[in-house]
């Protein structure tokens, strides 16, 4: 299942598009800290581009909040920060709650085989790592959710506005997840709801689990050391 996400190049056809995509990798796995300072030097330099190359490639890092820029400051890696966290989860509990609903209205009978079948691997890997990734967007949970909505509006604004900012901080927060077997169970529920068509039902879990996913998460984040500025 493809997901729309202006943030993912499917096929990067400029040395800027490559480059933009390998940033963004090193970026979210960590290879490049939060709150680094971005030195185009060192970047064009590490990457044998042009600092034009460059230059776009961080320009598409900031359409994808990534990035920041200040004049007379420059560019930057976004950094850590509860407010921004609880931003990200008070949109998230508003519009994949509806989310939700709207896909006990309108997923597909293959769509909801999909969605068990995701459940089925995080089970598995539950069992076998006491954890569970996801990384790969065509088996996140809660994007299949939001695709199965068919609201374009909202899938655009949840796989392209939030896409890369939620992987940003849940790739970093992982290492600490203990939850897993809890979050197991909530998207269980989820998805049993959304298979019996109930909407409103579907809607409360989805915004139950992501309640208790950002409180998770900020205890998580507040343990961590803060960034080099």
């Amino acid at each position: 299942m493809a997901f729309l996400t202006a943030c993912k190049l499917q096929d990067p056809v400029t040395i800027a598009d490559k480059l933009f995509l390998d940033l963004r990798r090193a970026i979210l796995v960590g290879e490049i800290p939060a709150g680094k300072k971005i030195s185009e030097p060192e970047l064009a330099a590490a990457y044998g581009v042009s600092r034009g190359s460059l230059r776009e490639a961080i320009g598409k890092l900031e359409n994808c909040n990534l990035v920041t820029r200040k004049p007379n400051i420059g560019a930057r890696i976004i950094d850590f920060s509860t407010e921004q966290l609880l931003e990200i989860y008070q949109i998230r509990e508003a519009t994949e709650g509806m989310a939700a609903r709207l896909a006990a209205e309108h997923m597909t009978a293959e769509e909801l085989v999909h969605l068990r079948k995701i459940l089925e691997r995080h089970h598995a890997e539950i069992a076998q790592h006491q954890s569970y990734s996801q990384h790969d967007v065509d088996l996140d949970f809660h994007f299949s959710i939001i695709q199965g909505s068919k609201n374009k509006r909202l899938i655009r604004m949840l796989c392209q506005d939030l896409y890369d900012l939620v992987r940003f901080y849940r790739f970093r927060l992982k290492s600490g997840f203990s939850r897993s077997e809890q979050a197991f169970q909530e998207h269980n529920l989820i998805v049993s709801a959304i298979e019996r068509r109930d909407g409103e039902m579907a809607e409360t879990l989805m915004r139950h689990h992501i309640r208790a996913s950002r409180d998770y998460a900020c205890k998580l984040l507040e343990q961590m050391p803060t960034s080099d500025t």
